[in-house]
């Protein structure tokens, strides 16, 4: 099980911020802004270009989700970003797709 299976079987707790059942979303651990969170379908898919025409609905899914979750946290007037790894070269940490909920300061670019 990847971490994120595990925190949604409740064995490792996390600040839940949202949850539905196609997706939850917890605060980072460790965050890189003021607000740091992470949105994850529950039913696992490895990475964003492993994702398959079935996964469609989830994908989407979390992703209005993640407009919803930005503002119940006050995000829309000031603005946010949203950020999905792919691979150890895109900063990859779990094999277990997630996209990054930031905000709450100006966030440069390019990132990196």
């Amino acid at each position: 099980m990847t971490l994120f299976e595990r925190i949604i079987a409740r064995e490792i707790p996390a600040d839940i911020v949202y949850e539905d059942d196609t997706v939850i979303a917890i605060r980072d651990i460790h965050p890189q802004a003021p607000v740091h969170v992470l949105l994850v379908p529950k039913r696992p898919i490895p990475r964003v270009g492993a994702a398959k025409p079935e996964d469609q609905e989830v994908l989407g899914h979390l992703l209005i989700k993640a407009g919803e979750v930005a503002r119940r946290l006050g995000l829309d007037a000031s603005g946010f970003r949203l950020v999905m790894n792919h691979g150890a070269d895109g900063g990859e940490t779990v094999p277990h797709l997630h996209c990054h909920l930031l905000g709450g300061r100006p966030l440069g670019w390019p990132p990196g």
